[in-house]
């Protein structure tokens, strides 16, 4: 459940991080001046409408940070040279899948030497995810 209070507190962090005022944050978000007014002041509660919204406007704030309060604002990006290797796989049967062989026909080899990587994600077990392009 989210605290009120606390939550004002990391949504004024934000205000401030970009320094907008509650004004141009709601005209920024699209979203009822009154409504930023009440949340501020620990009146309401946040809609998950308003979340969505902060977080589609304001790609530094993590999620798991706004409501709960854990992690870091504004979002830490870790280098691919940050991030550890994942440990070896200890199951077997999972590395016997993993290796097993795919038949390619020439269409295939073909196509595999041009591959590109698009997008590797990572997710993190707070909830949060990295996204590199």
């Amino acid at each position: 459940m989210v605290n009120s209070t606390d939550f004002a507190k990391r949504l004024q962090k934000i205000l401030d991080y970009y320094g907008l005022s509650a004004t141009a944050f709601s005209d920024q978000i699209d979203f009822n001046r009154s409504t930023i007014s009440h949340l501020l002041s620990g009146r309401n509660k946040p809609s998950l409408e308003f979340i969505i919204k902060v977080l589609h406007e304001f790609p530094e704030v993590e999620w798991y940070w706004l409501i709960h309060g854990k992690g870091s604002f504004p979002a830490v990006t870790k280098s691919m040279e940050e991030i550890s290797p994942s440990p070896p796989l200890e199951n077997s049967k999972i590395k016997k899948e993993l290796s097993f062989p795919l038949s390619q026909n020439s269409e295939t080899k073909k196509r595999s030497t041009n591959i590109e990587i698009e997008r590797i994600v990572i997710f993190f077990k707070d909830g949060s995810f990295q996204l590199y392009e």
